[in-house]
């Protein structure tokens, strides 16, 4: 009897391992199907991301802001900055309700630290063709 039983317990370890070998075998080969699939997924987002780049380059060197109809890149100083406001006897938080920024932006971009964006710049060149009344009108216009 013992003999009997060993060799059923052998039998059932034997095709235990035989069904969990071909389910292994077929996880092993989706398994390298992902991986594959992942490389190649790696390699298009590498050619689409240079592309992108190329792009960017390409319309970074083109681009210029469009003010009052006419195409003129617009410059941007700190100083510059500092002066107008002076000029327009604003406090930072008076120009930075103008053009729709912190105060504390506005002290940033005077010291250096940080430069407005695209948007900014533009809202920054149109402040400049204004006077101190316009400013102020302006002002209550936006706080009213």
């Amino acid at each position: 009897m013992p003999n009997f039983a060993s060799a059923l317990k052998e039998e059932i370890v034997r095709l235990a391992r035989k069904e969990g070998r071909n389910e292994t075998e077929r996880l092993k080969k989706a398994s390298s199907q992902y991986r594959s699939d992942i490389a190649a997924l790696k390699r298009r987002l590498e050619a689409l991301e240079k592309q992108l780049s190329h792009f960017e380059k390409k319309s970074k060197s083109s681009q210029k802001l469009e003010v009052s109809g006419e195409t003129t890149p617009v410059r941007f100083s700190a100083k510059g900055l500092a002066s107008q406001r002076q000029r327009l006897g604003l406090a930072a938080a008076e120009m930075g309700l103008l053009l729709g920024v912190s105060a504390q932006t506005i002290y940033n971009w005077e010291a250096g630290k940080s430069r407005p964006r695209q948007q900014q710049l533009a809202a920054i060149a149109a402040l400049r063709g204004l006077g101190k009344r316009q400013v102020k009108s302006r002002l209550t216009e936006l706080a009213g």
